[in-house]
């Protein structure tokens, strides 16, 4: 299977591409996470939805908003809140991880690399086949 985040971008308007594809695909929608970081003294969240893999191909997209949004647990903010509408449009809990920020990494599919992995071992994602 091929797991692969897709970024919509730093997620100031993205969030709203990234409502309507979950609501347009609810069927789709497998889960929801708010990842949380620190970059740079400031508390960041990337908005991430992981979509069932396609019958063909065997493909799992991962859709991410990259850290553009305050922690919502510092800051809170209309962006995590329309967040959550989704979550509850599909039905699924956000699912909320702690992780270091992209930019602790040389490039961004290395960050990319290490979100997969931390979701694979906590078992939200299925494992490397």
């Amino acid at each position: 299977m091929i797991q692969r985040f897709i970024e919509l971008g730093q997620g100031y308007s993205d969030v709203y591409e990234l409502q309507t594809l979950a609501t347009q695909m609810k069927d789709r929608v497998e889960n929801i996470f708010a990842f949380h970081t620190t970059m740079e003294g400031e508390e960041r969240t990337s908005l991430a939805v992981v979509m069932k893999p396609t019958t063909t191909g065997n493909f799992q997209p991962i859709y991410i908003c990259r850290e553009g949004i305050p922690n919502p647990h510092v800051q809170p903010n209309k962006r995590y809140e329309l967040f959550q509408q989704i979550a509850a449009d599909v039905k699924k809990d956000i699912i909320e991880i702690t992780t270091r920020p992209s930019t602790f990494f040389s490039e961004t599919e290395l960050y990319y690399s290490h979100l997969i992995g931390l979701l694979r071992m906590n078992h939200y994602l299925a494992p490397l086949q």
